[in-house]
């Protein structure tokens, strides 16, 4: 008797509408901060800040001094003496800019997510089940800024640029972080507004949409860090092939998939086509089951997605298209979740 009352008083006190709002909040943080990454990438200010500070790197250059101490650690980086070597100090302001922007808003999101967290602990209003979801999420968070300096440090020893792999790594953890965001959050609104209402399943379909986005999302870090986009900026053949037959192959020939920047684009040409099919299908399974803004919504974005993508190539990688580029990705990966949640919500 004394634990059934212990389970109701907690039930009492769980506030799961209130800890969703927050957690599709912090998704939006998240996918801010994947625009943001983007820019940053594509202005190549990744490597101006040359110092992993966690604490003390909030504070930015003050004044003339500090800014000048700040420009010479970067002029000993391979990518000052390699690709910008003569960049003035105001030019050097510029890229430091967005990558200072990108290291802050990480710290945000950190204390958005910690501290109320925290706090939702300490009132006891987590639901049952879901404190151990939100302490790995908290866990994936720290683990992605240490990627991320891990990300950084590889363009800092002897290349002016970070390993695309790593690269791929940081990006990827960041949409899982915004997955398990958005999908805790939908759990807990269905919780919110039916309280026999269970945790979600993912349905097979969604399963394999989630899976071959994710091999695409990979392939698009690939392109952006081996600078893959600028290769062909022809649609929809490579110049006038539809892959150029002239292209050099690497040994071993599986190292083409992940190191030659033609392959490459050409592999995240087409997988676009493979991820919109399972789109697709998920968006009809979800219209026959009656779930029509779902279906919708994932068939407005891939859409958009692949548009986007050809636009960005026949722009010659335009910033303002890329990034609408990489930030239309996290729509679609949200519009994929709310789709596979709603076909695998379940109640008691």
């Amino acid at each position: 008797m004394a634990t059934e009352a212990q389970t109701l008083s907690s039930e009492a006190r769980a506030r799961p509408r209130a800890i969703s709002q927050w957690l599709f909040f912090v998704a939006a943080l998240v996918f801010l901060m994947v625009v943001v990454g983007g820019i940053t990438r594509l202005t190549e200010s990744g490597l101006s800040m040359v110092r992993w500070e966690p604490v003390s790197g909030i504070v930015p250059p003050l004044n003339a001094e500090q800014w000048q101490a700040e420009f010479d650690s970067y002029r000993q980086s391979p990518q000052y003496l390699q690709i910008n070597s003569g960049m003035s100090l105001t030019e050097f302001k510029e890229i430091y800019f967005w990558e200072y922007v990108h290291r802050v808003l990480g710290r945000l999101i950190g204390l958005a997510f910690a501290l109320p967290l925290l706090w939702f602990a300490v009132k006891r209003a987590i639901p049952q089940g879901y404190g151990w979801r939100l302490t790995g999420i908290l866990a994936l968070g720290g683990l992605q800024g240490a990627i991320g300096w891990w990300m950084v440090a590889s363009g800092l020893v002897d290349r002016p640029d970070v390993s695309h792999i790593r690269l791929a790594i940081h990006l990827l953890t960041a949409l899982l972080i915004f997955a398990c965001l958005v999908w805790t959050a939908l759990d807990l609104r269905a919780l919110a507004a039916n309280p026999a209402s269970r945790p979600a399943r993912m349905p097979t379909g969604a399963i394999w949409t989630l899976s071959l986005l994710g091999l695409q999302l990979m392939y698009g870090a690939y392109v952006a860090g081996l600078d893959a986009g600028y290769a062909f900026n022809t649609w929809p053949m490579m110049g006038d092939e539809w892959f150029p037959s002239g292209a050099d192959v690497l040994t071993p020939f599986v190292s083409n998939f992940v190191d030659n920047p033609i392959v490459v684009q050409f592999v995240h040409r087409w997988l676009a086509f493979v991820v919109a099919i399972l789109v697709a299908t998920l968006a009809a399974e979800a219209w026959i089951k009656g779930e029509r803004k779902a279906a919708g919504a994932v068939v407005a974005a891939v859409v958009l997605q692949i548009l986007l993508g050809i636009a960005t190539l026949l722009s010659g990688v335009a910033i303002d298209i890329a990034v609408a580029h990489q930030g239309m990705a996290v729509l679609l990966l949200g519009a994929i979740l709310y789709a596979g949640h709603r076909l695998g919500a379940r109640t008691t």
